[in-house]
């Protein structure tokens, strides 16, 4: 009787997908265009953001490590986008099997809230070590998250997690698979485990964003009161700058994904009971647009890293002019002597490019501490006084 009952169910879920066909034609195309756009912008500013915090970028600090996570994170987002966009072009069409689809929808969720989750995490030891650790500098807590250690320790525990949830999704059937589609709306009446998880991490996004508001505000405020109470001081202008700089990120971070998450709850209680499909259609076409603005994040983040870090602007800018002057020059010299000094002075001026300060932007690059020779023109957080 069991046995069926569930055919019964799955046949019932099927002719009810084909009778409310959910894909619109007219935005299949503009789909197809937009992710090959961000496919191709994002994966070039993340292997080069990749390639300057490897190679180029000599602060052995924990923002480094989170840094270099998030743009792991993003490459592997990124590479669930060529998939998208072959089913969009072929007319939005599935023809690889129900299990790499969920293979690509899995990997593509997992690496945008890992990439979320290191957002958190960024902007919360900002400011422990901007506001946390002055007053609490015997703390063995405190002493620990001064270095980088924690961030490596965390970061493996995160990507632990991630996986150890993922792999289940990508194993397990769901009985609600249509051949030959993916990517699309679906009940999930029947896997509700499914839904509940969507849930959970919806709350965890919000978590994240009650963290990145309370950090940076807090860090914004602190640096707006000293140029207020000190104009005076040498930096006191770059106070007020870099406190403005610091409301770029909770920008780039609200137009990417809170509209996805502000929608992301009435879209699974749409899963979980029955609907119209006038109402399916909506969900679906909704939701393919937010996750848009999700997928756009792989872009905006590199565009953050060397709009707002000193420091690993100067290294990228110093490094890329250093390669398009190698590429005008002759490829035969007549001295190896001449060629031998200029190979001498890219490496010095790549090293004097890599411990100049912090970088501009306190909340990302910059330290409760520096050193008289670790300066730069603006060194915002390290004068700030409890």
């Amino acid at each position: 009787m069991s046995t069926v009952t569930m055919t019964d169910r799955f046949t019932n879920h099927t002719f009810s997908n084909r009778s409310c066909p959910l894909e619109e034609e007219n935005l299949r195309l503009p789909l197809a265009v937009l992710y090959s756009l961000i496919f191709l912008f994002g994966l070039a500013g993340n292997l080069l953001a990749l390639w300057v915090f490897l190679f180029l970028h000599s602060r052995r600090n924990s923002v480094r490590v989170f840094l270099i996570n998030v743009a792991l994170a993003d490459l592997v987002l990124l590479a669930c986008l060529p998939f998208r966009v072959l089913y969009h072009a072929q007319g939005n069409v599935w023809s690889l099997g129900p299990r790499m689809c969920k293979a690509v929808g899995n990997l593509f969720y997992m690496n945008m809230y890992v990439s979320i989750t290191l957002m958190g995490l960024i902007s919360l030891d900002r400011y422990l070590k901007i506001t946390g650790l002055r007053g609490s500098q015997k703390g063995c807590g405190l002493r620990w998250l001064r270095g980088s250690r924690w961030s490596l320790v965390t970061c493996v525990l995160l990507w632990s997690g991630s996986l150890v949830m993922v792999v289940p999704m990508i194993a397990l059937a769901e009985g609600n698979e249509e051949p030959g589609k993916c990517f699309q709306y679906k009940q999930r009446k029947q896997a509700r485990g499914k839904a509940y998880f969507n849930l959970f991490m919806v709350a965890v996004f919000w978590l994240v964003f009650v963290v990145l508001l309370v950090s940076y505000g807090r860090i914004a405020r602190r640096l707006q009161r000293a140029s207020r109470d000190k104009p005076d001081l040498p930096n006191a202008t770059c106070y007020a700058r870099t406190a403005t700089k610091s409301f770029v990120v909770l920008l780039l971070f609200t137009i990417c994904f809170v509209p996805y998450h502000a929608f992301r709850g009435f879209y699974v209680a749409s899963q979980l009971r029955d609907v119209s499909c006038e109402t399916q259609r909506l969900m679906d076409l909704t939701n393919e647009v937010m996750l848009l603005f999700s997928a756009l994040n792989s872009c905006l983040d590199p565009v953050m890293y060397f709009m707002l870090s000193g420091s690993v602007r100067k290294a990228t800018i110093r490094a890329l002019s250093q390669f398009l002057s190698w590429q005008h020059e002759p490829a035969v010299t007549n001295s190896s002597t001449t060629e031998l000094r200029r190979t001498s002075v890219s490496h010095t001026s790549t090293a004097a490019v890599l411990p100049t300060s912090r970088g501009s932007l306190g909340l990302i690059t910059a330290s409760p501490r520096s050193k008289p020779d670790d300066r730069e023109s603006c060194t915002p957080i390290t004068p700030l006084k409890n």
